[in-house]
């Protein structure tokens, strides 16, 4: 690990952040600097200080202390993210014997210059008890290798000297900040002039007068034991099963929505019989040597590099071995069975924590990171944001224990008590948020012609009640496009583009085979893909007909048989609402083929809902009249229909949309937005409706149902 420092940039975050001052700045740049090595932090891990005065409104200055809060990144904080604080009066409670929890936190909080501020982070009295001006802290992949191994105190002594005591393992808190200061008071005594600390199975400090000394203290101390770890390798994994990425590709199609559907909890809801979850599935070249390894079980067992991580991906990985045969009923099977032994196991850890601690709510015995030999890494979270996370930590930890057997040591990670104390101190446990879901949390969506004006608004709609979405289209450039539009609000782990030609059987199972593997699975399929063509069934050539129901009818067909195959291999229900048309009840003149491939579909939606009922499969359709755009994506339908229609009617084009709005009885404007608010109530399964058909038209009596 080399030092990024720049002078210049140094320079130009003073001045960017001039109204935090100097100190603060600094403190903001070396701590992105540390946050852009995701071997040092992962996702919130790790946290920085800066001790320097406030001024109080009546122009006192107090010793203070700016220590990274909860919530924030090091990747990108700012000065709001190290949140002010009266050093003196934290440095005075080390006076105590004992602080509880929860009376740490409010001291903390009490000390605060900024009452709005977030909570600073658990260890600020470690930082305050510390003299140095700056500190920095991390969860360095290098370090925990070290220190997660038998001989990792005597490793550590010789490679960086009485410079860097060594604290054991204490649980972060009141007790450990005073530990750990004694224990560098001790080192500065004896003449050893400490820079910083190494915290057994936690991590590492390090400390200095300037933010560039303890900057570049920490990354002096990571690289020597990177090149420690490079120099110790001893040995090289087995591979058990040559790296293929093509079949594994193609095995996580399959095993994708099966693990999904046997990860998912059973409620007592009858319209949400199921608390799912969303996978996100790593599989590079490296991944795949260990998982494909002999020595994987080995590699992956034991405890996390750190306690932090275990909230995010539980003490251990489920380990998932494919089965003699790969059919599916032989992978059900094969991941039932292993999804119940790790419940199993998950539930008698508890209980031995339970019995060596205080009694606690037992959390969910459902696994974060899965391992399937030819298959991947699978991680596991209530949201793909949460599920990255996880896959994130795991993907370090799983390279991290790798570099630690090749350098032959036995990995040896927290005890399980220990360990369970962190899982369930309510101080972690916070830092995962506990507010209420949106109707369509946990979902996984699949909208067919979905960069066209309908199906932009579907997605909006569909994203902002919490649901993940892909986006499949024949013109992938345009959904890619619509993607980078709705990741910028919703988020990037949250919306997927996959090339889809609803009229190519190939290309339709191929997109839902990338939707499982992106996503897991899917539990709500819109077929929104359509054309339309105007003209008298006389001027109607056959082709032209044929393409209407190839996308119309044959693309809902092709679209309701994936679907329903994916959802049958989760076993956990799902929605499939059709996007149909008035021209069904109201069919028009000189629009024969659009009318009849509509009526088809709509037909098929009607069987399939009979088919699909004893499965927990509910199949609707929406009924819309004209939308003619949605923001800025006009309707590619009207586009092409829309001059012969309004030909047909005797008026110009841009007469159309009031038109269409005048003849409805409520004679309001339609919008994309009304068919995603229907599409919406029926994910969200308001009632428990199938079969039907809910008109989007403004009230049109001669598409009343008769």
């Amino acid at each position: 690990m080399k030092s990024l420092w720049s002078d210049t940039e140094a320079r130009a975050a003073i001045e960017e952040w001039s109204g935090a001052g100097e100190d603060v700045a600094l403190r903001v740049y070396t701590s992105r600097l540390i946050g852009a090595e995701s071997d040092l932090v992962l996702h919130g891990g790790g946290n920085t200080s800066v001790k320097t005065t406030f001024t109080d409104p009546l122009g006192v200055a107090i010793p203070a202390i700016h220590v990274k809060g909860s919530g924030w990144d090091l990747a990108s904080i700012e000065p709001a993210g190290l949140p002010g604080m009266d050093l003196e009066a934290l440095r005075r409670l080390r006076a105590l014997d004992a602080l509880s929890d929860e009376a740490m936190v409010n001291q903390i909080r009490i000390r605060l210059f900024d009452a709005g501020s977030p909570t600073p982070s658990v260890e600020t009295l470690l930082h305050a008890f510390l003299p140095a001006k700056f500190i920095d802290h991390s969860h360095a992949d290098s370090i925990l290798a070290l220190t997660n191994r038998p001989d990792g105190v005597k490793i550590v002594a010789d490679l960086f000297g009485p410079s860097v005591p060594i604290v054991p393992y204490v649980m972060p808190g009141f007790a450990l900040a005073k530990f750990a200061a004694a224990v560098a008071e001790e080192a500065a005594a004896s003449g050893h002039s400490p820079i910083g600390l190494v915290l057994l199975k936690h991590g590492l400090f390090t400390w200095g007068d300037t933010a560039r000394l303890s900057y570049e203290r920490h990354v002096e101390l990571v690289d020597r034991a990177e090149r420690w770890l490079a120099s110790s390798r001893r040995r090289l994994v087995r591979i058990e099963t040559a790296v293929d990425l093509g079949a594994a590709e193609a095995e996580a199609a399959l095993v994708a929505p099966i693990l999904r559907g046997r990860l998912a909890a059973a409620t007592s809801d009858p319209d949400r019989p199921f608390r799912r979850v969303v996978l996100d599935r790593r599989a590079s070249a490296e991944i795949l040597e260990v998982v494909n390894a002999d020595e994987l079980v080995e590699i992956a067992d034991g405890n996390p590099l750190t306690p932090d991580h275990v909230i995010r991906t539980k003490p251990r990985p489920l380990v998932i071995q494919p089965p003699a045969e790969r059919t599916t009923a032989a992978w059900t099977d094969a991941i039932s069975a292993a999804v119940e032994r790790f419940g199993v196991g998950y539930r008698a850890y508890v209980a031995a924590g339970i019995a060596a601690r205080d009694p606690k709510k037992p959390l969910d015995a459902v696994p974060r990171v899965v391992l399937i030999p030819g298959v991947g890494l699978f991680a596991v979270g209530a949201s793909r944001k949460e599920a990255r996370i996880a896959g994130d930590i795991a993907e370090h930890t799983l390279r991290t224990k790798r570099a630690s057997w090749e350098a032959g040591a036995v990995y040896e990670g927290l005890p399980d008590v220990d360990l369970f104390d962190l899982e369930y101190w309510s101080l972690e446990q916070a830092k995962l948020g506990k507010g209420a879901e949106k109707p369509l949390a946990r979902q996984v969506a699949a909208i067919t012609g979905a960069a066209g004006a309908i199906g932009r608004a579907i997605a909006a709609k569909l994203l902002e009640a919490g649901a993940h979405v892909a986006l499949l289209d024949l013109d992938l450039a345009a959904a890619e496009a619509l993607r980078a539009d709705l990741a910028a609000k919703f988020g990037s782990g949250a919306v997927e583009a996959i090339r889809c030609d609803v009229t190519d059987e190939g290309s339709t199972v191929a997109a839902f085979d990338e939707v499982c593997r992106r996503f897991g699975g899917v539990d709500l399929v819109v077929p929104n893909a359509g054309i339309a063509r105007s003209a008298p069934l006389s001027h109607l050539s056959a082709e032209e007909f044929r393409q209407l129901f190839a996308v119309n009818t044959t693309g809902v067909f092709l679209t309701l048989r994936e679907a329903a195959a994916r959802m049958r291999l989760q076993g956990t229900g799902g929605n499939i609402v059709v996007i149909s048309s008035k021209n069904v009840m109201a069919p028009g003149a000189e629009f024969g083929a659009y009318s009849a491939s509509k009526a088809a579909a709509a037909q098929l939606a009607k069987v399939a809902a009979l088919e699909l009922a004893k499965e927990g499969i509910r199949v609707n359709s929406i009924a819309p009249d004209a939308i003619f755009a949605t923001g800025p994506t006009p309707s590619g339908l009207w586009a092409a229909v829309g001059p012969d229609r309004a030909r047909a009617r005797g008026m110009a084009p841009e007469d159309l949309p009031d038109f269409y709005r005048r003849r409805s009885l409520l004679q309001t404007p339609l919008t994309g937005e009304h068919v995603g608010n229907a599409v919406v109530f029926f994910a969200s399964n308001q009632t428990p409706t199938t079969g039907a058909t809910l008109p989007v038209d403004g009230g049109l009596a001669e598409a009343f149902p008769r």
